[in-house]
């Protein structure tokens, strides 16, 4: 493990896996009129632990099954969404505040 790992820990894992937990909410929002499309999420907490992203991939199980198989409901989705762009910018401000410290003392408290 290096400085840089360090000195930031798990959060630059945890960004990472946001960002991808994001993308995963955003495709399945695109294709909430797609018959057949089954939604997907990640586990991040199996993702963080260790797990591949592929295993820490899940299907939704929706609440309420539609006549064409998809399983979007746009309302998780949408919440999903939400609640995790907060925790990726959580995340980014955190590393951001460490960058910044990590500067000033590289540079010697200016």
């Amino acid at each position: 493990m290096d400085l840089i790992d360090r000195q930031l820990g798990i959060h630059a894992q945890a960004l990472t896996l946001r960002a991808t937990r994001l993308q995963m909410i955003a495709s399945n929002i695109a294709n909430a009129a797609t018959p057949g499309y089954k939604a997907r999420d990640l586990d991040f907490r199996a993702a963080m632990d260790g797990a591949s992203v592929g295993a820490a991939t899940k299907y939704r199980i929706p609440a309420q099954t539609s006549l064409d198989g998809n399983t979007v409901e746009l309302g998780t989705e949408q919440t999903q969404f939400a609640e995790n762009a907060v925790d990726y910018r959580t995340t980014l401000s955190f590393l951001n505040g460490r960058i910044q410290t990590l500067m000033s003392a590289i540079r010697g408290g200016e």
